[in-house]
């Protein structure tokens, strides 16, 4: 079963995302850690499309891998 859009983002927060607005039904996240920025399209109650949420996780996983490598450079 699909993921619904308001779970893609209530994702990206947790992980420390910023949303900021964009036109329409789009939304554009950025983070620190992040190069550029993830742009997430559709109503909150929609279905999340196969490649939003490949975008997400993607997005997810850059962000945690570059929070270990600085944890490890500290060390």
């Amino acid at each position: 079963m699909p993921k619904k859009i308001r779970e893609l983002k209530q994702w990206l927060r947790q992980v420390g995302f910023t949303e900021l607005p964009g036109k329409g039904s789009h939304t554009n996240w950025i983070h620190p850690s992040y190069a550029g920025k993830l742009t997430v399209s559709g109503k909150d109650s929609s279905d999340a499309k196969l490649y939003q949420e490949k975008n997400v996780q993607q997005a997810i996983k850059e962000v945690e891998s570059k929070q270990e490598q600085e944890k490890q450079e500290d060390e």
